[in-house]
């Protein structure tokens, strides 16, 4: 996730994050079609694919994933209307000075709960 945030910004990025119990076992970018610094919405045909190949391995759609290039570390209000997965967690990655950092939440009829989440970089976005 963290090489598709910095690889896309200044725009936002986006995508999902597939697994079983909770712990992820695969990031899948999607493409934001908006192209833009402060909205995303995931390219339609990746996204359906990338839910039936979710489906077709036999793991959950765990968290979708956004960023958030010059912050806030929070959903946006129009991230919370347009959260349509209950029980599905966001990660919104922001940065501050250059740094990411990642923060999860659960969305669900218009409220917006954090969650603790662990996130382990991988040798290759290090």
């Amino acid at each position: 996730m963290l090489a598709d945030v910095r690889l896309r910004a200044p725009q936002e990025a986006c995508g999902l994050v597939a697994g079983e119990h909770g712990r992820t076992s695969r990031v899948i970018p999607v493409t934001n079609d908006l192209d833009s610094p402060v909205r995303f919405r995931m390219d339609p045909r990746e996204q359906l694919n990338a839910l039936l190949e979710i489906e077709e391995s036999g793991s959950q759609l765990l968290a979708i994933y956004h960023s958030h290039p010059g912050g806030p570390a929070a959903p946006s209000p129009t991230d919370v209307a347009e959260a349509a997965y209950p029980g599905v967690v966001h990660l919104i990655w922001h940065s501050q000075a250059g740094i990411w950092e990642c923060s999860g939440f659960l969305i669900e009829e218009l409220q917006v709960r954090p969650v603790i989440i662990k996130v382990i970089p991988s040798p290759a976005a290090s």
